[in-house]
C-alpha cells in the first residue's frame, strides 16, 4: 500500500532528493527496522547474547557496536532482562548521534534534550560510571520518564534536571566535554516508524522549529568547554532545520568548527549548500536516509569548539523559556505559555519528585530520628555486602539520600528531578533502600538475593508487585550464591543475577517491595 505523504512534503521531497526520490517513497512500503542496544553498565554483548532465546535472532547495527536489529515478533519489551536493564528499545538510525559523540570514562556530558532518555543511557554506558551525566528536558512528565530509564539502566554517575536551556546556561558556563543537542524538529523522519505523525505535519511552521533550534544551540555552545565536541540532531529532513542551523551558527560563532565525519554505513554527506545557508559549506556533516540504511531519517553534524576559547559564546538571558516542542510529535505543547506566576507557584510547592537545590522537599520534620547518612550507614553494613564505599558524596534532600557525582556545580536555582543516584530515604525506624537503589548494584553487592530465571512464573508475580514464595533454601549470598545464613531481612530480586528490585523475606514468603510506579499493570 502506497504511503500518502502531505502534497507539500512530497513537493519539496522531489525538489530535495531529485532522481532518489522514487526509492525513498518506495522505502516506506517496506517493513520498519526495529532496534535495541545493549547495556554495557550491566553485561556485554557477548554475554547477553547467550543469556537466552533473543540472542541468535539479533543482527549487528554496523554504526553503533552495543546496538542489534531483531525481528518484530520478538517483542523484547515484554521480556524480564528489559525489566533488569540489560537493554534499551531504541531505533537504529536514533543510536548514531551518540556514537559521534566521542564519550569517554571521566567526560563531564550533558544531554540537553534528553527524554525519553535512550541517548542518555547510552553515553551512561560510554562514561562507564567514571565522569559526570547531566540530563535534562525541560517538561515535567519527560523528564519523570527521563529519570525512570535512567534509573532502570543502573546509572550512579547522573543528574536529572527539568530545565530551560539558558537557566543550564547560568549554572554551567564553559563546563562540558561533549553536548548533545538531539533538537525537537518537525519529526519528518519518523513517519515510517509513526505514520500518525504524517497527519501532524506542517501545524507547526518551520520557522517555529528553526528559532527554537537556534536558541538551543546558542545556550549549548556557551556551555562547551575549550577543546570540548557538540553533536547536534535531529530526526527530520528539511534542510532549514539542519545544514542551515549549523551554517548559522558557524557564522556567528568562529570559536566552532565542524568535525567532518566518513559518510560510512550508507550515510550519506549533508548538502554542501542550501538556499538560506547564506554559503557555508556543510559537507562534513551527514544524514541517514531510509532508503540508504536499515533505519530513519537522522541528520546529525559535530562540531568542536577551538582549544584557546576560554569564555562562554553567549551571555545567558534573563528570559531563557523555550518551547516544548517534542522532537518526536509534532503537536507538543509550548512552554512559553508558562508564566512567572506558575513558576511561582513551582517554587512553592516543592514537590518530593523535583526539588529547588539545595532545599529539602515537604513534609520534611526536623526530628531527633538518626541522619539520613546514619540510617543509610546502617543498612549498607547490615544488608549489603560491598567491597568498599559507593563513590559519590553523600547528599540530603529532606528524608532522601542521594550520592552525587563529584565536582558537580551548584545546582541552587535548578529545578532538580535527581541532583544524583538516589539511594534511598530515612524512615522513622529504618532506612527504605530505593528502587534506583537495586537497579544500580550487583547481586554481588547484596547480602542476600533471590535469583529467578525468566520462564519462572514467580517473575511475573514479582514484577506485578504480588508477593512470591520462597523457601528459606532459595535465598543465597549474593557474592557466594550459597544459601544465606538468615534470609530474614531485605533481599535483591534478580533475574538471571541482574537485579530488578527490592523484597523483605520472612518465614517462607517474600514481601514485595517493588515501587508501584515500576509494577506490570
Amino acid at each position: 500500500m502506497e504511503t500518502a505523504f502531505p502534497p507539500l512534503f512530497a513537493e519539496q521531497m522531489q525538489a530535495l532528493l531529485g532522481e532518489e526520490y522514487e526509492s525513498f517513497l518506495a522505502s516506506y512500503d517496506e517493513d520498519r527496522w526495529y532496534g535495541l542496544r545493549v547495556n554495557r553498565l550491566k553485561t556485554d554483548a557477548a554475554a547477553f547474547r547467550g543469556l537466552a532465546e533473543l540472542g541468535n535472532q539479533l543482527e549487528p547495527i554496523p554504526w553503533a557496536p552495543d546496538g542489534y536489529y531483531y525481528p518484530e515478533a520478538v517483542r523484547p519489551g515484554k521480556h524480564p532482562h528489559h525489566h533488569a536493564g540489560l537493554y534499551y528499545i531504541q531505533e537504529p538510525s536514533a543510536m548514531a548521534p551518540v556514537e559521534l559523540l566521542d564519550v569517554h570514562p571521566g567526560h563531564r556530558v550533558l544531554d540537553l534534550c534528553a527524554a525519553p532518555g535512550g541517548k542518555s543511557t547510552q553515553i551512561a554506558a560510554k562514561l562507564q560510571g567514571q565522569g559526570l551525566l547531566v540530563a535534562n528536558d525541560p517538561a515535567s512528565d519527560r523528564a519523570k520518564a527521563l529519570a525512570k530509564n535512567i534509573e532502570r539502566a543502573g546509572v550512579r554517575n547522573a543528574v536529572v534536571l527539568q530545565e530551560e536551556p539558558a537557566a543550564l546556561a547560568k549554572a554551567f558556563p564553559g563546563f562540558f566535554d561533549r553536548i548533545l543537542v538531539d533538537a525537537p524538529c518537525s519529526g519528518e523522519g519518523m513517519f515510517r516508524k509513526e505514520p500518525s505523525m504524517i497527519a501532524y505535519w506542517g501545524k507547526q511552521s518551520a520557522a517555529t522549529y528553526t528559532a527554537l533550534q537556534d536558541e538551543i544551540l546558542q545556550q549549548a555552545a556557551s556551555m562547551l568547554a575549550p577543546g570540548g565536541r557538540l553533536v547536534y540532531s535531529t530526526c527530520t529532513f528539511t534542510p532549514e532545520e539542519n545544514e542551515c542551523r549549523i551554517a548559522t551558527l558557524l557564522q556567528a560563532h568562529p570559536e566552532l568548527s565542524i568535525v567532518p565525519t566518513a559518510p560510512s554505513h550508507g550515510w550519506q554527506p549533508g548538502l554542501e549548500r542550501f538556499g538560506g545557508c547564506a554559503g557555508e559549506s556543510l559537507s562534513g556533516t551527514v544524514r541517514l536516509w531510509p532508503h540508504h540504511v536499515k533505519g530513519e531519517g537522522h541528520y546529525a553534524a559535530v562540531l568542536m569548539r577551538s582549544s584557546e576559547s576560554v569564555t562562554p559564546l553567549f551571555a545567558a538571558s534573563d528570559d531563557g523559556d523555550m518551547e516544548d516542542a517534542s522532537r518526536r510529535t509534532i503537536a507538543g505543547a509550548s512552554l512559553r505559555s508558562q508564566s512567572s506566576a506558575s513558576r511561582r507557584d513551582y517554587k512553592a510547592s516543592r514537590t518530593a519528585s523535583v526539588t529547588k537545590g539545595g532545599r529539602a522537599g515537604r513534609g520534611v520534620s526536623e526530628s531527633a530520628q538518626p541522619s539520613p547518612a546514619e540510617q543509610w550507614g546502617r543498612f549498607a553494613a547490615e544488608q549489603l555486602a560491598l567491597s568498599a564505599p559507593l563513590a559519590g558524596k553523600q547528599i540530603a534532600y529532606g528524608s532522601r539520600l542521594y550520592l552525587q557525582p563529584e565536582g558537580l556545580p551548584s545546582l541552587d536555582g535548578l529545578r532538580v528531578v535527581r541532583p544524583g543516584w538516589y539511594i534511598g530515604e530515612a524512615g522513622k525506624h529504618r532506612f527504605e533502600p530505593s528502587q534506583a537503589l537495586a537497579m544500580g548494584l550487583t547481586a554481588a553487592d547484596a547480602v542476600r538475593i533471590l535469583d529467578l530465571q525468566p520462564d519462572d512464573p514467580a517473575v511475573w508475580r514479582y514484577l506485578r508487585g504480588e508477593t512470591v514464595e520462597a523457601a528459606a533454601g532459595r535465598i543465597c549470598s549474593g557474592a557466594t550464591r550459597r544459601a544465606a545464613e538468615e534470609p530474614k531481612g531485605y533481599v535483591l530480586v534478580c533475574v538471571n543475577g541482574y537485579p530488578l528490585g527490592w523484597g523483605k523475606w520472612q518465614q517462607g514468603v517474600l514481601k514485595n517491595e517493588l515501587a508501584p510506579g515500576w509494577r506490570i499493570i
